[in-house]
């Protein structure tokens, strides 16, 4: 309604500007085309781009070349605004790093002014083809304008009309070739799904667990460490470690997808694990992206390769991480992948109660700094060996009382000891259920073989 009013007055969409519509369901389609507000909407270049996950999840498209190569020479802050409830640095667009969550009205409104530092009550939306401002107040339909347009376009029947046929599918959804059966036929050459190697060398009684010794930090982080900074589920740079293995299957760039469409395949979630654009590992100061350095050599490498290089040397990984850690959505590869590429525990000053548990469900072991610690006050510098104490006996007492606190030695490559307390978050006796199973789904595996 926004869009027609703001049409009605001559405005027009800046073109630097991009723009894009992707309704949830096909009813949104049909009301709005009721409502007679398509037309408007395209008018101002919000044309129907799909359904769902789309732009919002980083199927925006590229930018001009001129456009990209100008954000990046400058360093550039350019903005989004979308009407999605995800606003991660980097989610809607790599290069897009100020994204703001608003309602479509005002997403429409963003795009007529064609900037984000617009005070609505006090500067125009633009200027009309009469040369006057016009301003959000002007283009805002009323209360009644709505009800109206609801009653009139949003009908039961169209629910029920388009729902009816959600399980048959298009054309090429009803030609895929199924193969019959109650197990599922591994395909070898898909890059979309995978075995996964949860239960590889599984035996039918967990392994005695073992407190870690010689651990390397894998990533040295900050705060607010999202679980889109851990495992992004936008798109899939040509250059990082998940597009080049997809280059190698025989998989275009064009046909990468994005993260979130290829979780069934773990080689590329385990590649894209840590592989945020826009993530800061303090071990590779300057740089932003999914790098590290791996010691003692030093050499920067991509998470991924320094992960992969210490399980065949057979070193454990941590990760060290400040306040906040695994914040935003609750993202199960992100403790997903972050196991599989050998992490054993993650120190840091506070963790998101739903990741913390994920961790814990991924036979991964979240310890917290003691309150006033952190890695910078406790001088770690992220190139020390790390042996963390007290696993084994904490998990016969349920991590509870005295057996909370673990003790933990850092080594310096000069020698000199750094020796520090910290709380084990495994918080409840089924926790270190999960936790002495390697996970929730050895766990749960060995529950059912048990009933059996």
């Amino acid at each position: 309604l926004l869009a027609q009013k703001a049409v009605a007055r001559g405005l027009k969409v800046p073109p630097w500007v991009k723009t894009s519509l992707a309704p949830g369901s096909q009813v949104v389609t049909e009301y709005l085309r009721a409502a007679g507000v398509l037309p408007a909407l395209e008018q101002l270049r919000f044309h129907l781009v799909g359904y769902g996950c789309t732009t919002c999840i980083g199927n925006s498209g590229p930018l001009p070349e001129e456009v990209s190569r100008e954000i990046n020479d400058r360093r550039l802050v350019v903005a989004a605004v979308l009407s999605g409830n995800r606003n991660f640095e980097g989610r809607v667009h790599p290069e897009v790093r100020a994204n703001y969550l608003a309602s479509p009205p005002l997403v429409v409104a963003y795009a007529l002014a064609g900037r984000i530092d617009i005070d609505w009550e006090r500067e125009p939306v633009g200027t009309d083809s009469q040369g006057q401002p016009v301003y959000l107040k002007d283009l805002w339909p009323s209360h009644e304008e709505i009800q109206a347009a609801i009653d009139r376009c949003v009908r039961e029947e169209s629910f029920r009309r388009i729902y009816a046929s959600v399980y048959e599918g298009d054309e090429h959804w009803r030609s895929l070739q199924v193969s019959g059966g109650e197990l599922y036929l591994w395909d070898a050459s898909s890059t979309y799904i995978a075995k996964p190697p949860y239960f590889e060398g599984m035996q039918l009684t967990p392994p005695p667990l073992a407190d870690i010794h010689g651990a390397r930090v894998l990533a040295l982080l900050g705060d607010s460490i999202t679980t889109d900074h851990i495992s992004p589920a936008g798109s899939i740079k040509k250059d990082s470690p998940a597009g080049q293995y997809l280059i190698r299957r025989g998989v275009e760039p064009k046909d990468f997808n994005s993260y979130g469409a290829r979780r069934g395949h773990h080689e590329v979630m385990m590649r894209g694990t840590f592989a945020n654009i826009r993530l800061k590992n303090l071990l590779v100061p300057g740089v932003e992206g999914g790098v590290t350095r791996h010691f003692p050599d030093g050499t920067v490498q991509s998470i991924y390769d320094a992960a992969m290089t210490y399980q065949k040397e057979g070193v454990p990984l941590i990760v060290i991480a400040g306040k906040e850690y695994g914040s935003g959505s609750s993202r199960d590869w992100a403790a997903k992948g972050t196991a599989l590429l050998g992490v054993r525990a993650v120190i840091a000053e506070s963790f998101e109660r739903i990741h913390r548990s994920n961790l814990v469900g991924m036979g991964v072991v979240p310890l917290q700094f003691l309150p006033g610690q952190s890695a910078a006050s406790l001088g770690i510098t992220g190139e020390e060996t790390f042996d963390i104490a007290g696993l084994v006996a904490g998990a016969e007492h349920n991590f509870s009382g005295e057996h909370r606190q673990l003790r933990v030695t850092a080594r310096k490559p000069e020698g000199q000891q750094i020796t520090f307390s910290v709380l084990c978050r495994i918080d409840t006796p089924q926790e270190v259920l999960y936790y002495r199973h390697g996970g929730i789904l050895p766990y749960v595996l060995r529950q059912l073989l048990a009933g059996q």
